[in-house]
């Protein structure tokens, strides 16, 4: 990437994720991080899981920032009775009695999965293909999905009764496993204030689905050193506990370790990172940056692990 062109595209990048990233804390307060590893999985092509206990405005995140991104934004909740045709679309007759395809809620920019975790595994899998491949097939048909596209799915982690584990296939399709922690003291007397009062806030259109796309491929062209793409690497060949770089935290406390997508992800993830921190290549404070994240729903702890109380973000700190 060495046109004057890209530069400056580089730099209307960061300055426009300042935009973003201020115009939606209008109306989000606090979780700074959580926004910022939101638009950092947008940049990079990927999707996100959040997971956190209710009413910390998972819901009100994603609106917000589809409205801001001037991206078309379906719900979907997820509950044990959802088919995947309720997902996908389904074919119906006409009038002239033929059958015409009737397009799901999939079928937008910007998709909240809500409480995942609620639906059976056969509609989980719905999304697999969608995540991926950014298409659907039906009836032997393929129907592409609009770009941008992006899926945030949610999931409580208390009420666990009636709840699907979601496989570990499709976990490993979320770029970002992201926790939501609640606020501070501060924070909730700010949100307090604000959701019991009349106050309306009026959100800006920053960016434009096509300027998206445009950002998009222009983090994928970001130069990489070697050395970066090395210390990714060797980073997630640390976390198998039967590979020959293992860590020894990894060999007592981790049952299976990350796969190659997590290399993959840690390198898009640091180019993203590096570009609306006004960089031009990343470095490897930028793969520290966005470690945590993309390895926390990787690796499993095993048995000693959970009766110690050593945590998942604990062992990755260790490798850090």
């Amino acid at each position: 990437m060495d046109a004057k062109s890209d530069i400056q595209t580089l730099d209307a990048l960061a300055s426009s994720y300042q935009k973003v990233f201020d115009e939606i804390k209008k109306v989000i307060v606090g979780q700074d991080d959580v926004v910022k590893e939101v638009l950092i999985s947008i940049f990079s092509r990927g999707h996100c899981l959040l997971v956190g206990v209710p009413g910390l405005a998972k819901t009100l995140l994603v609106s917000t920032i589809s409205e801001v991104l001037g991206l078309d934004f379906n719900r979907i909740q997820f509950t044990p009775d959802l088919m995947p045709s309720d997902i996908i679309g389904t074919e119906i007759l006409d009038e002239n009695r033929k059958f015409k395809f009737v397009k799901g809620p999939i079928f937008a920019n910007f998709i909240l999965a809500d409480e995942i975790n609620r639906t059976p595994p056969k509609t989980q899998s719905a999304l697999l293909e969608a995540m991926q491949e950014r298409s659907v097939t039906t009836s032997g048909k393929k129907y592409d999905l609009a770009a941008p596209f992006f899926i945030m799915a949610t999931q409580n982690p208390i009420e666990q009764e009636g709840t699907y584990a979601l496989p570990e296939a499709q976990l490993d399709r979320f770029m970002f496993n992201i926790n939501l922690d609640y606020p501070s003291f501060q924070e909730e007397i700010e949100i307090v204030k604000t959701t019991t009062s009349n106050r309306e806030v009026a959100l800006q259109k920053i960016l434009s689905a096509e300027e998206i796309i445009h950002y998009q491929d222009l983090i994928y062209k970001i130069p990489v050193n070697d050395s970066v793409v090395s210390y990714a690497v060797d980073l997630v060949a640390k976390t198998r506990p039967n590979g020959e770089r293992a860590h020894d935290i990894v060999k007592k406390y981790i049952e299976w370790g990350a796969g190659p997508r997590a290399s993959q992800y840690l390198i898009i993830g640091a180019k993203a990172h590096a570009a609306i921190n006004g960089k031009y290549a990343p470095d490897i404070e930028d793969v520290k940056a966005v470690a945590t994240p993309i390895l926390r729903h990787r690796i499993m702890r095993n048995y000693k692990a959970e009766a110690e109380g050593y945590t998942t973000e604990a062992i990755i700190k260790e490798l850090l």
